[in-house]
């Protein structure tokens, strides 16, 4: 035990100041660097301000932890154990948000233990990957333009109707659910389509309210990053 202690007590050489105000200040730009991208890369509904200066802090949280702890095994251990003693409770929905995290935690590390070329070529490939990925529009799958949601009274002449207008507004689609309401007097239909001319949208959804017997029309559109 006084082993331990006394390691853990030595005298060890410090870093100059101006060493480790060029790390923090390092770590800082790079993050901020990976903030933009996230910025301008982001898409959805779920844009955090929060969470964009999440990345910067724990890029300068994570340098200033392997600054201090250096060299030295005894201080490595005692922060582990304190970050163990914290609980984060907040969820990421999105992985690739959680990408990011990992990024400026990682920025944080290579400026915290001086390896200055992985941290700003590590920092820098990640931003031009994630922007080359989010230009080319990698991994996006389009089927469908939107959701189409009617209820229509139970009629075959309604049904051809509809039937025709569909053939003739939609490359293609798929009816996804059919339930009765109004006691079976109606029936609501929820399609899949894919429109033949996007821009037409408001024409084919006057086109579908001009049916005899169709009420309640709505059309959702689908974004192609998120999920309906």
């Amino acid at each position: 035990m006084e082993d331990l202690l006394r390691i853990a007590l030595a005298p060890d050489p410090a870093l100059p100041w101006q060493t480790v105000t060029f790390c923090l200040l390092m770590a800082f730009v790079l993050s901020t660097v990976l903030a933009q991208v996230y910025i301008w890369t982001h898409r959805g509904l779920s844009y955090s301000r929060s969470y964009i200066q999440t990345l910067i802090l724990g890029a300068v949280v994570s340098a200033t932890l392997m600054t201090a702890v250096g060299n030295n095994l005894a201080r490595g251990v005692g922060i582990l154990g304190t970050l163990a003693l914290i609980r984060f409770r907040s969820t990421v929905k999105d992985p690739r948000d959680m990408v990011f995290i990992f990024a400026a935690l990682s920025t944080g590390i290579s400026m915290g233990v001086r390896s200055f070329g992985a941290g700003v070529t590590g920092t820098l490939v990640f931003a031009i990957v994630a922007m080359a990925l989010h230009w080319s529009e990698y991994g996006a799958r389009v089927r469908y333009d939107g959701l189409l949601r009617f209820a229509i009274a139970s009629d075959p002449e309604n049904d051809n109707r509809l039937k025709a207008l569909l053939d003739r507004h939609c490359q293609r689609f798929v009816l996804v659910s059919l339930r009765e309401v109004e006691q079976g007097h109606r029936a609501e239909h929820n399609y899949h389509v894919k429109l033949r001319d996007p821009q037409q949208q408001s024409l084919f959804v006057q086109e579908v309210m001009a049916v005899p017997g169709v009420r309640g029309v709505s059309f959702y559109l689908n974004d192609a990053t998120e999920e309906v």
